[in-house]
């Protein structure tokens, strides 16, 4: 306080009398600890998200080894299947990145991570504040077809961090400070960012932890083409900072980081005998790489890894980073995992790994990424492990998207019901439906069917469903719509068949992205579709082998109207659509006559992935979660998913399989088969069927 000036003195003593915010400028004044450097932008807060959700495992996957090879100090596995049944399982989590950390820090799991060693390394690679793109381009039989942005990804980038550098700066903000809570000390945290958030990024780290704790700001530079009547230098390096939690030494292992000397340096040494301090450099170990890495080219450039993710970035880089930062049998993270990268490079170099992302797409295609890194391990008789599928089950978001942080407590409340109430409405209005007082366990009524909304943020769970169920049969209501913009992970069509059977007849559509444009609601085209179904059959080789083949598939995807796609074309202007659950071509001749040409063949060409668990209902699903200081596990009523064979496209070979391997029981009795289809989108549906094995 001595450093002020009495003018300044007498603008706070007035800004607090009048109840007026304090000028920023004031804080190194007014308080103790202040940072030494630090950003203050509005919405800025210094609350970290405490809370603590159960994970739940929805799948497991660990492609048998052919034969049980000794794995010392890694994991125990089964002597009859070769699976993994014990040590550190690798995790792929789906959800939203913040209450991700936050119950990894303060739950059960931040045990099992510490007792893996704790986490060493963390790499992310978030969207570069505006210009995100969540768009994926597909192959659905012999055509390319956008996914667009799931509701869900939207919602997250437009309402919360992709409003402008501040919403940036606090979506950004709040992870690092969770990472740097969950990081070991010592650990490393490497930030990927471009041109446009290299800057914040920079100011957020040194702040978060401390500009002394900076390794290295690493350029990463690539080549490619301008483009045309550009007004500035091409815009081809991005900036990856490199910083590493105080407490404990950091790893950096110089031998690990090398690379090739130019071809001229050798050269230049045998003629001039200069350069290295008068002693020859050992050129075939080759030189500690720079902070400027130019050596390797962006993902498109090597076909062999690409994903379809417009932002997919090279394994080699990853490989560079996690080498020489961290050691074999570490734990490294990546929160916005996206197509699957850093689990990938973990796992092909010996490192546990957690890898989470908002996206059910991208967890998809980490799934399969990672499958088939385990079959190359598995051929080279390498070690790798198991890794499940988690996600944070039934669970309400504390906060709704563009609420603001500046508000009570009780502001928030208020403003949070008022944003549910307009979203029901929205939606029923836009499904032809209306809200109801009768029924208060329900949205909305359409017809002689109750609805029932799922929130805006998070996907429909089992759980939601069951408590429609069993609102519609205390009521006595025969018909309920769910309505949902996503749906959980493991949505059973046999609940459809099971409400069927006790006379209730369940829907469950999605909720299409058309919701939030009110003229596409005025005219009405928004379209809800059915969640998909499946179909299969089991033969018996043997009275103790079965088989089981596809049969059918059904989706209703509708991105666009076929019609209204038609109707803004230019004559000699075509477009490939999905509509209906079918892909189209629509085309205009020079002529203004349309065309539209079906692309899709066959209902096998809408799936992507599918595989079987023999023996569904063998494990329970147990969450754990803390009572008062006491860790307490449950089984939550639901079965883990088992993945014991399974066939999948890949942009090399497209072709799939109808029918899986034959799998034998070695106990007779009463088995329930599970059958996990995936569409091309990531969208998954599952059908269980029962066998009698004598």
């Amino acid at each position: 306080m001595n450093e002020l000036s009495d003018g300044e003195r007498e603008e706070i003593i007035a800004a607090i009398r009048q109840g007026r915010m304090l000028p920023a400028r004031y804080r190194a004044s007014l308080f103790e600890d202040v940072p030494e450097t630090e950003l203050i932008w509005p919405g800025k807060t210094s609350e970290v998200e405490r809370v603590v959700l159960p994970f739940q495992s929805i799948e497991h996957i660990d492609e048998p080894r052919a034969e049980t090879v000794v794995r010392p100090n890694l994991f125990s596995l089964d002597d009859s299947t070769g699976r993994q049944v014990g040590g550190w399982t690798n995790k792929l989590i789906w959800g939203d990145n913040k209450l991700i950390l936050s119950s990894l820090i303060n739950g059960p799991l931040r045990n099992e991570i510490e007792n893996a060693g704790g986490l060493k390394l963390v790499f992310i690679d978030p969207p570069f504040d505006v210009g995100a793109n969540f768009q994926v381009e597909v192959e659905i039989g012999d055509e390319n077809v956008t996914k667009h942005a799931s509701a869900i990804e939207e919602i997250a980038y437009r309402d919360t961090w992709g409003r402008g550098r501040d919403s940036f700066a606090t979506m950004l903000y709040e992870r690092i400070r969770l990472i740097f809570d969950l990081l070991a000390p010592g650990g490393s945290l490497f930030l990927h960012l471009d041109w446009r958030t290299s800057s914040l990024g920079r100011l957020i780290l040194d702040e978060v932890f401390g500009a002394q704790s900076i390794r290295n700001e690493i350029v990463w530079c690539y080549y490619g083409p301008s483009s045309p009547g550009q007004r500035h230098f091409n815009r081809k390096h991005d900036t990856i900072w490199w910083y590493t939690k105080p407490g404990s030494d950091w790893t950096f292992d110089r031998d690990r980081a090398r690379m090739p000397y130019h071809e001229s340096t050798a050269s230049k040494w045998e003629s001039e005998g200069t350069g290295f301090g008068g002693e020859a450099p050992d050129f075939s170990k080759g030189k500690i790489a720079e902070d400027w890495w130019s050596d390797i080219p962006i993902a498109a450039r090597r076909r062999t890894e690409l994903t379809g993710y417009p932002t997919q970035k090279p394994e080699k880089l990853l490989e560079r980073i996690i080498e020489s930062c961290s050691n074999d049998g570490e734990l490294v993270a990546d929160f916005f995992s996206g197509s699957g990268t850093t689990a990938a490079v973990a796992e092909k170099l010996g490192r546990k790994w957690i890898a989470a992302d908002l996206g059910r797409f991208a967890i998809h295609t980490t799934r399969k990424r990672l499958i088939e890194v385990q079959r190359r391990l598995a051929e080279e008789d390498k070690p790798y492990r198991a890794f499940e599928i988690l996600n944070l089950g039934s669970y309400e978001r504390q906060y709704f998207a563009g609420i603001s942080s500046n508000l009570s407590d009780e502001e928030r409340r208020v403003e949070s019901a008022n944003r549910r109430e307009q979203f029901f409405s929205l939606v029923l209005q836009a499904y032809g439906g209306k809200r109801s007082e009768q029924w208060s366990d329900f949205h909305g009524v359409k017809d002689s069917a109750c609805v029932f909304i799922g929130p805006l943020d998070a996907p429909i769970t089992q759980s939601d469903v069951r408590r429609a169920v069993t609102a519609a049969k205390k009521h006595g209501i025969t018909r309920v719509d769910v309505l949902g913009f996503e749906f959980e992970m493991g949505i059973k069509p046999a609940m459809v068949d099971e409400a069927r059977d006790e006379g209730l007849t369940l829907t469950l559509r999605y909720i299409p992205n058309d919701v939030f444009d009110r003229r596409a609601i005025a005219k009405g085209q928004v379209k809800f579709f059915d969640v998909g179904y499946v179909d299969v059959s089991v033969t018996q080789d043997r009275k103790s082998t079965v088989r089981v083949e596809l049969k059918d598939f059904g989706v209703f995807y509708a991105q666009e109207d076929a019609d209204a796609a038609a109707a803004g074309l230019k004559p000699g202007g075509s477009r490939v659509v999905i509509d209906g659950g079918q892909v189209v071509r629509v085309s205009r001749d020079k002529k203004g006559k349309v065309k539209k040409e079906l692309l899709t063949k066959s209902w096998i060409d809408w799936i992507d992935y599918w595989s079987v668990d023999f023996d569904f209902e063998s494990q329970e699903e147990i969450i754990a979660f803390d009572d008062e200081g006491e860790v307490k596990e449950v089984w939550t009523g639901r079965y883990i998913f088992e993945n014991q064979w399974q066939d999948f496209r890949t942009r090399e070979d497209r072709a799939l399989k109808k029918s899986s391997a034959p799998h034998t029981y070695d106990t007779p009795g009463e088995y329930k088969i599970a059958v996990k289809v995936v569409d091309v989108f990531g969208n998954d549906t599952t059908k269980v069927v029962k066998v009698k094995v004598k």
